[in-house]
């Protein structure tokens, strides 16, 4: 029996595709994966603490306030403020779950936000 050689991806379709998308919805689409994967290394999943890992949460999250701060005047007001909501969650979320929470001002991301209090 003969197994089939995979297929390669059609390159030429992806950068099609991708040009047909507006810059926003692939900004935020990256925004929901970085809080997606940040919920995950924060224990906040069903799993629960199977994937806890706050070294990796707050990567995630400095990375995701430092696109939201850098991406805020391209962005309009409609998708900008519920993702600032849900990183201030996670923001949140981080300071609860740390055994020694950082300073004010201190966590991740706050350097774009600001500190962020309970």
């Amino acid at each position: 029996m003969s197994e089939t050689p995979p297929e390669t991806p059609d390159f030429d379709a992806m950068t099609r595709d991708i040009a047909e998308v507006p810059a926003v919805e692939v900004i935020v689409t990256v925004a929901v994966n970085l809080m997606s994967a940040a919920a995950v290394k924060l224990g906040l999943t069903e799993e629960g603490d199977a994937h806890k890992d706050l070294d990796e949460a707050r990567k995630l999250v400095h990375a995701l306030a430092g696109l939201l701060d850098a991406s805020a005047t391209e962005i309009s007001s409609f998708h900008a403020a519920p993702l600032r909501d849900g990183l201030k969650s996670l923001q949140l979320a981080f300071r609860e779950a740390s055994l020694v929470p950082d300073d004010p001002g201190q966590g991740p991301g706050e350097k774009y936000t600001g500190p962020v209090y309970g």
